[in-house]
C-alpha cells in the first residue's frame, strides 16, 4: 500500500467516527423531540386552553369563549401543530446540548467557555420574548380586533368575532416565534462582535438606523395597533442598547488578552 493510500486510510477513520457520533446525536435529538411531541399532543386540548388565556383576558373573565373549526380535520391538525410546536420547544434544551456536545471536542477550552453563555442566554431570551407577547401583546391585540365587532342595532348587520382554532393558533405561534427570535438580538450581535464583524462604536453610529429598522420590524410582525408595535419596539431598542454594552465588554476582554500576549512576547 502506498503512502497516499495510508494517509487516506488514516483520515477516513476519524471521519467515520465523527459521522457515527453525529448519527448518535441526531437519534437522541429525534427521540427527545418525539417523546415531547407525544406528551404535548396528549395534552393538546389543555395546552390550547392555556393559549386562550390572552383571548379570555381580552373579552373579559366572565364571558364565554367561542371558537370554531370549518373542516372535519381542522382541529385534529391544530392539535398536531400544538404537539410539534410544544415538542420542539420542550426538546430544545436537549437538542442544543447535543449540538454543543458534538461541536465542543473541536473547540479549545477557552472557546468552549466563551460559547456556554450564549447557549444559556438563547432559551432565556426566547422565553422572555414569548412571555412578553403572551401576557402583554396578545391581550392588547385581541382587544383591538374585538373592537371591530358591531351589534345589530339601528338596522346594522351583526358582526361577531368567531375565531377559527387553526387561525388563532397560527397567530399565536407566529407572534411567539417572531418575538422569541427578535429577542436573540444580543446573542447574535455579541457573537458578531466576538468574531470582529461589528464593533460597539459601529453599533453606536448606526443607532438611528436601528431605531427605524426596529419599528419597521414591529409594524410588520405585530398587529396594526400602536400598543402592540410599541410592545415589541421598545424592548428591542433596549436590547439593542444592551448589545452595544455586551459587544463593548467583548472588545475589552479581547484587547486585554492581546495586551497580555504582547507583554509575554516582549519578555
Amino acid at each position: 500500500m502506498s503512502a497516499t493510500d495510508d494517509d487516506i486510510e488514516a483520515s477516513s477513520a476519524p471521519l467515520i467516527e465523527h459521522l457515527a457520533e453525529l448519527r448518535t446525536r441526531l437519534i437522541r435529538s429525534v427521540i427527545g423531540f418525539a417523546l415531547m411531541f407525544v406528551v404535548c399532543f396528549y395534552f393538546a386540548d389543555k395546552i390550547f386552553d392555556f393559549l386562550l388565556i390572552p383571548y379570555q383576558w381580552a373579552v373579559g373573565e366572565n364571558q364565554e369563549l367561542k371558537l370554531i373549526f370549518t373542516a372535519p380535520q381542522e382541529f385534529f391538525f391544530t392539535q398536531l401543530k400544538i404537539g410539534m410546536f410544544g415538542g420542539l420547544f420542550l426538546a430544545f434544551p436537549l437538542i442544543a446540548t447535543q449540538i454543543y456536545m458534538f461541536v465542543a471536542p473541536g473547540l479549545y477550552k477557552n472557546e468552549r467557555n466563551a460559547f456556554k453563555p450564549y447557549l444559556y442566554a438563547t432559551p432565556v431570551l426566547f422565553v422572555a420574548g414569548a412571555s412578553l407577547v403572551f401576557f402583554m401583546v396578545m391581550p392588547i391585540a385581541m382587544r383591538f380586533f374585538i373592537s371591530f365587532q358591531q351589534t345589530g342595532a339601528d338596522g346594522r348587520a351583526v358582526i361577531e368575532l368567531l375565531p377559527k382554532v387553526s387561525e388563532y393558533l397560527s397567530l399565536t405561534m407566529t407572534l411567539i416565534l417572531a418575538f422569541g427570535i427578535c429577542f436573540q438580538m444580543p446573542v447574535i450581535l455579541t457573537l458578531l462582535g466576538r468574531v470582529g464583524i461589528i464593533t460597539s462604536q459601529g453599533l453606536k453610529e448606526k443607532r438611528k438606523y436601528a431605531v427605524v429598522g426596529v419599528f419597521v420590524a414591529a409594524a410588520v410582525l405585530t398587529p396594526p395597533d400602536p400598543f402592540s408595535q410599541l410592545g415589541l419596539g421598545i424592548p428591542l431598542l433596549l436590547l439593542y442598547e444592551a448589545s452595544i454594552w455586551t459587544v463593548r465588554l467583548v472588545e475589552k476582554k479581547r484587547d486585554a488578552a492581546e495586551a497580555a500576549r504582547e507583554a509575554e512576547d516582549e519578555d
